[in-house]
């Protein structure tokens, strides 16, 4: 049996710009990318933490230092500058690894600069 399982998430970090006429996505800072262990293209899911809801959709890399959190095409609809997010990525395990994962966390200040990461 196969279980979908957190790998990483990116902890409060705050929405910096959102651009409805771009096709899709969300762009996030190449370095908070890194820490998170999150790939371009890669699947996410970003939780508001301002209104509640959930969106899904792929990873796009950022201008590293930035500190962008962008949401684009119909994401960006969903959040609003300055709104709170947390960006979850998962992985698929088997039961026995699943049992030991942990996720990475990465952490944020005000500014989306990283100031503590957990592995």
């Amino acid at each position: 049996m196969l279980r979908i399982m957190c790998k990483s998430k990116i902890h409060r970090v705050q929405v910096t710009d959102a651009n409805l006429k771009y096709m899709g996505s969300v762009t996030i800072d190449k370095k908070i990318m890194q820490a998170a262990d999150i790939l371009p293209n890669e699947r996410v899911q970003i939780v508001n933490l301002n209104n509640g809801s959930r969106v899904e959709t792929y990873a796009m890399e950022g201008k590293a230092g930035s500190g962008v959190i962008c949401m684009n095409g119909a994401a960006a609809r969903w959040a609003q500058v300055g709104d709170l997010v947390i960006i979850i990525s998962y992985c698929l395990l088997d039961t026995e690894t699943a049992g030991k994962c942990r996720p990475k966390v990465v952490f944020v200040d005000t500014k989306n600069r990283i100031v503590k990461k957990r592995k």
